[in-house]
């Protein structure tokens, strides 16, 4: 289990005095808290592999946001811790897809939906994500989509 790993890790990681390790991944086991809490569970329960995901891409997003923002405002030690917590993060996501196995999904689903204009290209990325289920990076996606029907 996921959230049994990163307790193991953290544990390691404190031993190695590695404080930006021990800070990433004692935000992770907060936000696992949480959303048990918010699943209506005990706080202490185990929380299933997919909500643990759930929750580590949760942190993935605004450090992608920041490290943009902070490398446009000229803060490259800002946009590097950024980046080493990203990492981190990474870690502990499945492989995403690759663009040309992606494609071949839009291909499918395009033909299957008769989608040939740009104006129902939200259907299309919502019918390819909801096929994936978190196997592809949406931005992959769309990039797809926007490639074939343009």
């Amino acid at each position: 289990m996921i959230a049994e790993k990163i307790r193991n890790e953290l544990t390691s990681a404190m031993k190695a005095r590695e404080t930006l390790r021990v800070s990433v991944l004692r935000g992770l086991l907060a936000g696992f808290t949480n959303e048990l809490v918010a699943q209506k569970k005990k706080p202490d329960e185990k929380i299933d592999d997919e909500s643990a995901l759930l929750v580590i891409k949760r942190g993935v997003k605004p450090r992608e946001d920041s490290i943009e923002q902070f490398e446009k405002g000229g803060r490259k030690d800002l946009a590097d811790n950024e980046k080493a917590e990203l990492a981190i993060l990474k870690t502990y996501l499945p492989e995403t897809m690759k663009k040309e196995d992606i494609r071949t999904v839009v291909e499918t689903k395009k033909q299957e939906l008769q989608i040939s204009d740009t104006s129902k290209a939200g259907i299309l990325i919502g019918a390819v994500m909801k096929e994936l289920k978190g196997k592809a990076d949406g931005k992959d996606v769309k990039e797809v989509v926007d490639e074939l029907l343009s």
